[in-house]
């Protein structure tokens, strides 16, 4: 299994994780990031020491083309001095070289391979953790949100709402009492208000007619020239102020029985 995969495998069992384990998913999230970029410190060591074998092979690669070519160069001057022999000896040597730097290709070419395909997996990974960190700010926004509802739930089922609010209806039922009183007395007052000031004027006119009952019976003026009765006459008359007590006594019982 190589390196990238067992990242993967490491960060999806990270994940299932969070979504299996029953605990703080907030100190969950920071413990899987934390994990990736312990993995990512990982992955660029390995990139690094890839790149430096790289470049090893391309430094022993390019060696031994300067030895064949050298020994090329050695086998065509031996040539021209006429010693074939050592002309062979010199092809041989290139010919060990030609060999090493084949070799070295070959491997050179691999390391390429896996320093390509390391970096872009380390920029995948350099990627999927500056996700994972934005889906952890969004997750722990989430997770405060759900928190804070979850104690305003909590609040609100605690409270005895039926009793709060027996207790102002209760408060209300007073209120309206009070006012109801207060409106009564107010009309009492009013009402008490008005009959006595029909009283008086019921008064007034009582006295009105007694005072014109008292003129209608008074007895006419007697004219100047009239001869007056004589004294023993006047006193076998009735008195007339005998006459209008009684007739006010009878006034005042009609009265009362009004």
């Amino acid at each position: 299994m190589g390196l990238f995969d067992r990242i993967k495998r490491v960060v999806s069992s990270n994940l299932n994780d969070l979504v299996n384990k029953a605990e703080d998913p907030e100190k969950m999230l920071e413990q899987a990031i934390l994990e990736m970029q312990e993995d990512l410190v990982q992955l660029r060591g390995g990139v690094a020491q890839t790149i430096a074998a790289q470049k090893r092979s391309e430094i022993q690669y390019n060696g031994a083309q300067n030895e064949i070519n050298k020994w090329q160069r050695n086998a065509q001057l031996a040539l021209q001095k006429g010693d074939e022999n050592l002309a062979r000896q010199a092809l041989e040597r290139k010919k060990t070289y030609t060999d090493t730097s084949v070799a070295l290709k070959a491997s050179l070419d691999t390391q390429r391979t896996q320093v390509e395909t390391l970096k872009r997996n380390l920029i995948q990974l350099e990627s999927k953790i500056s996700e994972a960190k934005t889906k952890k700010e969004m997750l722990k926004a989430r997770i405060t949100t759900a928190k804070a509802q979850e104690q305003l739930q909590s609040m609100v089922s605690g409270m005895n709402t039926s009793s709060a609010m027996s207790a102002f209806e209760r408060m209300e039922e007073k209120v309206l009492i009070q006012e109801s009183k207060a409106q009564a007395l107010g009309e009492l007052a009013g009402a008490n208000l008005e009959t006595q000031f029909a009283q008086l004027e019921g008064g007034s006119d009582v006295d009105d007619e007694l005072a014109a009952l008292k003129a209608q019976m008074l007895p006419p003026a007697t004219p100047q020239n009239q001869p007056q009765l004589p004294p023993q006459q006047q006193t076998t008359a009735p008195k007339s102020s005998e006459v209008v007590d009684t007739e006010l006594d009878s006034l005042r019982k009609q009265l009362d029985q009004l």
